[in-house]
């Protein structure tokens, strides 16, 4: 359609995470917990707990600043990543292949958090698909 928008029910239900690259991170995530109330975590970020609006289950949402340097969101050049919870990352990522989206298959990985796979935007920008375990789906 020519807005977008199609019939078939969305891949993507939440935001997983925000990450961007700061110069100084642990300075940041300071002034997050200090003056925004963050509960900034040892590891750098803090995680926002939330419901599904779909079927209200727990979910959460990262947030955390990379260090400049970081080479995480290669092959983008941008100085952020977003990161989309979705259920089916198999399926998703195969119909992004199937729209001529530009697919990341190297990066694929799986953790204790769940399964990971990556696709660039249409600007060149770096988009982390996150299908969660289901011990790691909320908070």
């Amino acid at each position: 359609m020519a807005d977008g928008k199609t019939s078939n029910p969305p891949r993507v239900h939440g935001l997983g995470g925000v990450f961007f690259k700061a110069d100084d991170p642990t300075a940041l995530s300071g002034w997050y917990a200090r003056h925004l109330g963050l509960d900034m975590q040892s590891w750098g970020g803090a995680i926002l707990p939330w419901k599904r609006a779909d079927n209200g289950g727990e979910a959460c949402t990262v947030f955390a600043p990379f260090k400049a340097s970081t080479e995480h969101f290669k092959p983008s050049g941008k100085s952020y990543m977003f990161n989309f919870r979705v259920d089916d990352l198999a399926a998703t990522l195969a119909a992004l292949r199937d729209e001529g989206c530009k697919v990341l298959d190297e990066r694929y990985q799986e953790s204790a958090e769940g399964k990971f796979g990556y696709v660039l935007d249409s600007e060149g920008g770096l988009v982390e698909l996150w299908e969660p375990t289901p011990e790691s789906s909320g908070s």
